[in-house]
């Protein structure tokens, strides 16, 4: 593992969430880990894509990075809806990402 404070990079945490259970953990893990000075990475697939559609997403949309798996969106019949922190509705390819 390379040491991330020498090379000016940010160490990061990434998440991969797949169930639509447990939103406030994500958020108080991902707040905790942005006070800790991290970068916060989030891959939302399967049912794990359903959170965007949460009130309290919004929560994650200001701290986090996220991508969602296209699949997952228009499995779950998310098609046409937009996610707080993306400016477009989500399209194809495969996944949409918010930086």
């Amino acid at each position: 593992m390379a040491d991330s404070h020498r090379s000016g990079q940010k160490e990061k945490l990434g998440i991969c969430v797949s169930s639509r259970r447990h939103l406030h953990h994500l958020i108080g893990i991902t707040e905790a880990a942005r006070r800790a000075g991290k970068e916060v990475v989030i891959f939302l697939t399967h049912k794990g894509v359903l959170l965007t559609q949460e009130p309290g997403f919004k929560k994650i949309a200001g701290n986090a990075r996220y991508a969602l798996c296209y699949a997952g969106w228009k499995a779950n019949g998310l098609e046409g809806k937009s996610v707080p922190g993306m400016d477009e509705t989500v399209l194809p390819p495969s996944c949409a990402t918010r930086r």
